[in-house]
């Protein structure tokens, strides 16, 4: 790999080597490595572009790194990938894309990536999208994730993009049986005039369920962000939905949160906020020697972790 790959790689996976375990990194529209472990198999679709992830039941303390990464201008992507985790596994998968692009044709990665949590199952998944590039070409992603938890499982989503995606669309849709536990936090950072769409959809079907939902906005410059949080009570369940931004410059920021429910047992609770940072908070870093741009980033960053 170059150094702009690595760096890539770096950005959305922490990663400067091989990581151990599991893996599959994508360069390029490519396969360009890959292992598998005596618990987890990746083997690439036959009829479309995307591997399935097979994660034995029973496995635990055990990771799967899929990273992609495109440096050249002009290349478009569509890839589908499924998680089929057994029963009773604690594992962590590390996802994320990242574009660099110095040309001048829009680059773009679109995936689909669904989860099948079997019963008793713990997944951490962590998802990055990062932007690079001098090119007058765009830089454009639009993942979707789809979730299906079996009785007992839970998973925890931490989703971000944390700069350089002109154009995105994400969207997460997830449907939650009996005593299922489910975390999604997303973070988006846009400047410029870039555009993020979230959409967030969560369907709690089974008793004993619950959804905490939390995301996390910053529009800076000329950007727009429109985040929608969905839940769908319809058991005897506990969820809520949280949507907190920071807007400046002249960015926009529309964020719709919604419940719905259909069962007298579902207890569900939403808030959102938008506003700006407060000055005093910018003073108090200031006197401490930070320019008021450091300063601000200092929030920025500190409001994203």
């Amino acid at each position: 790999m170059d150094s702009i790959q690595k760096n890539l790689l770096h950005e959305v996976a922490a990663l400067d080597a091989l990581p151990q375990g599991a893996y599959n990194i994508r360069s390029n529209g490519q396969s360009t490595a890959r292992n598998t472990t005596a618990n987890i198999d990746i083997v690439t679709k036959a009829d479309k572009p995307g591997i399935d992830i097979i994660i034995k039941p029973g496995t635990k303390n055990e990771s799967v790194h899929i990273p992609v990464i495109i440096s050249e201008s002009g290349l478009k992507e569509m890839v589908y990938n499924d998680f089929f985790i057994g029963e009773d596994c604690d594992v962590t998968i590390i996802a994320g894309c990242g574009i660099s692009n110095c040309g001048d044709q829009d680059s773009r990665h679109d995936g689909i990536h669904q989860f099948f949590v079997g019963k008793n199952s713990k997944v951490r998944y962590v998802e990055r999208h990062y932007g690079e590039g001098t090119g007058t070409g765009k830089r454009l992603m639009n993942p979707a994730t789809v979730v299906e938890l079996e009785p007992g499982s839970a998973m925890q989503l931490e989703t971000s993009q944390i700069g350089g995606v002109d154009d995105t669309i994400r969207t997460t849709r997830a449907t939650m049986k009996e005593n299922t536990t489910l975390i999604i936090h997303d973070k988006i950072l846009t400047n410029l005039d870039q555009k993020a769409v979230a959409e967030i959809e969560v369907a709690m079907n089974g008793d004993g369920g619950s959804c905490d939902i939390v995301s996390r906005g910053v529009a800076k410059d000329n950007s727009y962000q429109e985040v929608v949080l969905g839940i769908d009570g319809n058991a005897a369940c506990s969820g809520h939905a949280e949507c907190d931004s920071i807007i400046m410059d002249h960015g926009v920021i529309l964020a719709t949160p919604r419940l719905k429910a259909s069962n007298v047992e579902a207890s569900l609770i939403h808030e959102a906020a938008i506003g700006k940072i407060a000055g005093d908070q910018l003073m108090k870093l200031m006197t401490l020697g930070l320019t008021e741009k450091e300063a601000e980033e200092t929030i920025i960053q500190g409001f994203l972790r």
